[in-house]
């Protein structure tokens, strides 16, 4: 097709070396015009954005927008993501992605290359070390594994245990696992002798192989050389450049070992260093193109440029003392501002301007027209009906998603409208273009076809047996929608038909769900596990049936109970079965059919329940009654201060925030539960709610379990205040008695904000003035006294308490909705999950983790629990690492002293920590990604968990090593904690883990510390959601009923259709079960719709089978509202009968059994028959739908 067919967009012309846009409304109407431009230019195009968030956009945009020129390459040229002169390295991920983009560009002939104003003003490593420091693996060559080894090591690849990210490799026997740099998959050489015999591409999760390849070309590891020659230049080029003692200064003396310190990318120019202007220079991005390229500099840039060039000169100046560190100035780093723009001068380029512009007046109006799909005051099929009536053009609708596009699909048919669906975007445009040049031939040929006229085109074309879509909808992730002139086209997206939604999050990332989905999921169960029936007690799951019942298939959970017994569950009804926990499998009770047993413990239970309930909403009513307390926020102030973050927040994370404020509004104390992994971002949160406090006036204690997080607390909160009126201080056992009652008398005057400590905030003699806010972190870490306070304090103020692993009360006031919980499920963006593994005491795989570790220059914790034998510890790992420096944690030792070596390790003056488990609440150190737990099996679930997390904190892989005695001798609880960490390797698991820790230690009463009682005989999840039903019973006036109501066990649907997801569809049994069960209890159509999204997004289409499922739990949602007890329809008509309480309109009853008595009758005071020929499942559907509608109030 060719680029013609559209208007040229407006290229610098002849003897010219610029042109000006001016920028159009929709960022996605730029990146139209943007590949216009780039299917237009004979040459590269190089786009410069303002950041790399818009970098990423745009170029998901260009991929999609290339409808010309499909074949045009969009290649990113990410940013580190690293802020200047931090002490980490980038991800091996966006590593791997430039360094193929460097290896590409110079042979790049056309094509849009996209990149950051920041990325585009870095010094690159030259070419020639690119080139030079790339290698082939062939079928057939010769290899010698112990010598490729080395080689691969000094190119910066990483001897890994197992393969996941690029840049890793291993060896194993006769193997060669290694994740070459720019490629997307792993590759693993098999070795016959000393011969390559074969080359599989393979799967990093499952380690599956895959494809056969018959060569590979292996780039450098890093964006440095790492071989001992360049080493040693390096070292000799610290010496002279900087007064330095290089016994301490950690920098060198990992230098010096052949390792590559975090950071080290800082220093990239002196790995380069060989005259001005030499082969071996450093260069710019600009020396990899070619010289026929285009610039395109979208909105921002250069303002952009003097930010971060003023960011990067102000974190050089408050670093470059550190004479252990030194740093290189910002000038051989990056090119200034003024550089860059002298750079971009000399080359053809296009500037896009704001309307704001002082000559807006000389740049070119890019054609956009506007979009007036509104749905304020109209329901989305209204207003796009309204919309395709007035437009003249062909609409295009545009889903993030296939799943989004069925959910739209559907959407519309309700509104009578049926989009023709289009495979991709670009079948749209060619059908558009297809009109557009029949318009041209015609008018060409003096037919009497009117160029403007695209109805008689139309016309034309179906006249030949053609068939274009003047409505259609497809799959096509843009940022926004555009309309043009020409040609007359509109590309709606969410955003125009839900304008109160926000777009979905376009990048990868694991969704965080809902805690009851965590609490009652089935996903994890195995043959023989315990699980509760409501209405029959606890048996044993067996497995998933499928069964035909009434000649219509269907699938069921078969349990098994005493005496042999089976109950098959039909999978509709899964909302009445959970998980069992409260007692290990094996001591797990086990109820007989048709018993009483059951029915007594259950009454048992729902009697302790009631006391609970009334015990807690005492608590609430407390809280309640004091009002008041509502904090205006200043959102003037609030909105600079979270634009301060230097991190994009996630979903989960934004969503704890906005509740956290909102929660402060209100008239009532908040008391809220904010649950996350260690490093999710649970103390932004915090952060935020104390400056909301703060800055309204109110003070905030910030509540620690131990002083060194303290110490953390105190930097955090002081560096995010330091540009605010805001005072933070720290109560710890650091500071003398003195300076402590100088702090007292101002939290007591009220001079102080913010004050950090340990529970010696709690003592009598801590008087606040007005104290808004307690944040407590880590609450399990509390004793039972400094919870007694605590209980007491939550009645008066404002309480937001953070957890990585909530303990059983918590959990369950939470879920009983007493608590209010957010949940941080969602890692952060390049969080990698900790691998785990159990491991006996072995010199050698031990060495080897030190090793790998220190080899990527990072640091490694040792944890040790046991002061008297530690000292002998060290001389053993020393001997066993001569290369490490090793430092000793405990609490025994002075606090200063303490500190001091916390604070060396934070600094990188050693690598190694040896310590006890004093590091539970310790500082943050993102560059430790190693921690080696010695007799693991002596530690609890949550404690392991919380051990693990103090790895994986930066976007590096961590590695946790749990290191046991012989299994033989280890107790049974000790074997399933280890197996439980070990498998619960998934970011976000902490919650997770806190259920299983139910399952290993039992389930403790809500109230009391006695580990057992009635929640062992029902399990927790049943006793959670008694304990609900009674809690909303007591707030309603009510005594609780002791029996499930019709609104917890749902109406019973059966339109006699098969109603299941088929196993060839979805054959993984455990993920079936998950989603019937999340379907089955699924609270609203909105968490329905959702549902089924993510299936369409993860396995295709759904079946007829499966639609059925989702429509007929659509019909149950709106048939328990009104009190239905059972709805049944079939070929020749059906039934509906209501439950003790209808809530229906009882002249509808009336009106349609008086005037269609043919079609209905009542049989009793509950039952309304109706006899009508429903052959055809969506006979049902419609004659179900339309019935309830009828009954609805």
């Amino acid at each position: 097709m060719s680029p013609s067919s559209f208007p040229a967009p407006l290229l610098p012309r002849a003897g010219q070396l610029r042109a000006f846009w001016r920028a159009p409304v929709s960022p996605t109407a730029l990146a139209w015009h943007i590949a216009c431009a780039a299917e237009a230019h004979r040459g590269p195009l190089l786009l410069v954005t303002h950041d790399n968030h818009s970098a990423h956009q745009v170029e998901v945009d260009l991929q999609t927008l290339l409808v010309h020129c499909p074949e045009l390459p969009v290649i990113g040229f990410p940013d580190w993501e690293t802020l200047p002169y931090d002490q980490f390295s980038p991800d091996p991920n966006i590593v791997s992605q430039r360094l193929a983009t460097l290896h590409r560009l110079p042979s790049l002939a056309r094509g849009i290359v996209v990149v950051p104003v920041q990325t585009l003003m870095q010094q690159l490593a030259p070419l020639s070390y690119i080139v030079g420091g790339s290698f082939d693996f062939k079928v057939g060559q010769r290899l010698v594994l112990d010598a490729e080894k080395q080689r691969l090591e000094r190119a910066g690849y990483r001897n890994v245990p197992q393969v996941m990210d690029p840049g890793d490799f291993t060896v194993r026997g006769g193997l060669l696992d290694v994740y070459p740099m720019g490629t997307d998959v792993p590759l693993r050489i098999e070795l016959l002798d000393e011969e390559i015999d074969s080359i599989r591409t393979f799967d990093p999760e499952s380690q599956r192989s895959l494809n056969q390849v018959d060569v590979v070309h292996m780039l450098p590891g890093r964006e440095v050389p790492l071989d001992p020659a360049v080493l040693e230049r390096v070292l000799v080029r610290l010496r002279e450049r900087f007064d330095l003692d290089t016994r301490r200064s950690a920098l060198y003396q990992d230098l010096k070992a052949g390792l590559a310190p975090s950071g080290i990318e800082y220093y990239l120019p002196l790995f380069f260093e060989s005259g001005r202007g030499g082969k071996h220079a450093t260069a710019t991005l600009f020396d990899y193109l070619s010289s026929d390229v285009l610039v395109l500099t979208a909105l921002g840039v250069s303002n952009a440029a003097d930010a971060f060039w003023a960011q990067t000169m102000q974190r050089y100046e408050q670093r470059c003392h550190d004479i252990e560190r030194p740093l290189l100035p910002p000038q051989e780093l990056y090119q200034s501002p003024d550089a860059l723009r002298e750079r971009l001068n000399r080359l053809p380029r296009i500037e896009v301007w704001s309307v704001e512009h002082a000559h807006i007046d000389k740049a070119e109006a890019l054609d956009e027209q506007p979009l007036p799909v509104a749905t304020k005051d109209a329901s989305v099929g209204q207003a796009l009906r309204a919309f395709l009536a007035d437009y003249a053009g062909r609409v295009l609708i545009a889903a993030t998603s296939p799943g989004r596009r069925e959910v739209l699909l559907e959407l519309l048919a309700t509104a009578d409208l049926q989009p023709e669906v289009l495979p991709d975007f670009r079948s749209f445009f060619l059908s558009v273009l297809e009109v557009r040049d029949l318009r041209e031939a015609n008018r060409d040929s003096g037919n009497g076809v009117s160029g403007a006229n695209d109805a008689a085109a139309f016309h034309v074309i179906a006249s030949q047996g053609g068939s274009l879509p003047t409505f259609a909808i497809t799959v096509a992730p843009l940022e926004d929608g555009f309309s043009l002139s020409v040609p007359p086209i509109a590309v709606l997206t969410e955003r125009q038909l839900f304008p109160e939604r926000v777009n979905p999050v376009r990048r990868s990332r694991r969704v965080g769900r809902e805690p009851e989905a965590i609490i009652r999921d089935l996903g994890e169960l195995s043959e023989g596990a315990p699980i509760v029936h409501e209405d029959h007690g606890v048996g044993r799951y067996r497995k998933l049936i499928t069964m035909n019942v009434s000649g219509m298939p269907g699938e069921f959970v078969e349990i098994e109970y005493a005496k042999g017994d089976r109950l098959y569950v039909p999978v509709a009804q899964l909302h009445l079965i959970s998980r069992y926990s409260g007692a290990s499998p094996e001591t797990a009770p086990l109820h007989s059919l048709g018993g009483e047993q059951w029915s007594k413990a259950k009454r048992k239970a729902a009697e302790k329940v009631r006391d609970v309930a009334a015990e807690l909403l005492e608590i609430q009513a407390r809280r309640q009654a004091r009002a008041g307390l509502a904090l205006r926020i200043d959102r003037t102030m609030y909105e600079p201060f979270a634009a301060g973050f230097p991190f994009e927040e996630t979903p989960d994370q934004l969503a704890a925030i906005e509740t956290t404020l909102r929660d402060l509004q209100s008239s009532q104390p908040m008391d809220r539960v904010v649950c996350g992994d260690v490093g999710f971002g649970k103390t932004e949160v915090a952060v935020r709610a104390a400056f909301a406090a703060a800055s309204a006036g109110k003070q905030v204690a910030v509540l620690v379990p131990t002083t060194l997080l303290a110490e953390q607390h105190y930097r955090n909160f002081r560096d995010r205040f330091a540009d605010y009126p805001i005072r933070v201080e720290v109560l710890s056992r650091f500071k003398s008695t003195k300076e402590i009652k100088a702090e007292l008398q101002k939290v007591s005057e009220g001079t102080m904000d913010v004050i950090v400590g340990t529970h010696r905030l709690l003592q009598p003699d801590v008087k606040f003035k007005d104290l808004g806010l307690v944040i407590v972190d880590e609450e399990q870490r509390f004793g039972v006294r400094q919870k007694e306070a605590l209980k007491s304090l939550r009645a008066n103020v404002h309480l937001l308490t953070l957890t990585a692993t909530p303990i059983p009360r918590t959990l369950n006031m939470a879920m009983a909705g007493l608590r209010d919980l957010s949940i941080i499920a969602t890692p952060p963006l390049n969080r990698l999950a900790v691998q785990t593994f159990i491991t006996p005491w072995d010199n050698a795989l031990l060495h080897e983790a030190f090793q790998r570790e220190l080899a990527r220059g990072g640091q490694l914790y040792f944890l040790h629990n046991d002061v008297e034998s530690i000292g002998r510890m060290q001389r053993d790992l020393a001997q066993l690492v001569p290369e490490a420096r090793i430092g000793i944690a405990h609490g025994q030792m002075p606090e200063r002293e303490l500190e001091r070596v916390m604070l060396d390790f934070q600094k990188q003056h050693f690598n190694v920590l040896l310590s006890t488990t004093i590091i539970e609440s310790g500082i943050d150190i993102p560059n430790a990604n190693t921690i080696i737990i010695n007799r693991a099996d002596r530690f609890g679930l949550a404690q392991l968990h919380q051990l693990r997390g103090r790895v994986g904190r930066s976007h590096h892989r961590a590695y946790a090593y749990l290191v046991v005695p012989d299994r033989r001798s280890m107790t049974a609880d000790a074997e399933k904690r280890l197996e439980a960490i070990a498998s619960m390797d998934e970011l976000g698991a902490g919650f997770t883990l806190a259920t299983h820790d139910l399952e290993i230690r039992g389930a403790g009463e809500l109230l009391g510390e006695d580990q057992s009682g009635q929640m062992a005989e029902v399990g927790f999840s049943l006793y959670t959601e008694l304990l609900e039903r009674a809690v909303r019973s007591i707030k309603q006036g009510k005594l609780p009923d002791l029996d499930a109501g019709q609104e917890e066990r749902g109406t019973e649907v059966d339109l006699h259709i098969p109603t299941l997801i088929p196993e060839d569809y979805l054959p993984d049994v455990h993920t079936r079960l998950t989603f019937y069960k999340r379907i089955s209890t699924a609270r609203d159509s909105n968490a329905l719709r959702e549902l089924n999204v993510e299936m369409i997004d993860r396995f295709g289409v759904l079946p007829d089978a499966a639609k059925h499922l989702f429509a007929i739990a659509e019909l149950k949602l709106q048939a328990t509202a009104l009190g239905i007890s059972k709805l049944e329809l079939g070929e020749n008509g059906g039934r509906i009968m209501f439950g003790a309480k209808p809530i229906i309109d009882p002249m509808a009853v009336i009106q349609l059994v008086q005037k269609q008595s043919k079609l209905y009758s009542m049989e009793g005071p509950s039952k309304l028959k109706l006899k009508l020929p429903l052959p055809e499942p969506a006979d049902r559907f419609n004659a179900a739908r339309g019935l309830l509608a009828a009954l609805t109030p």
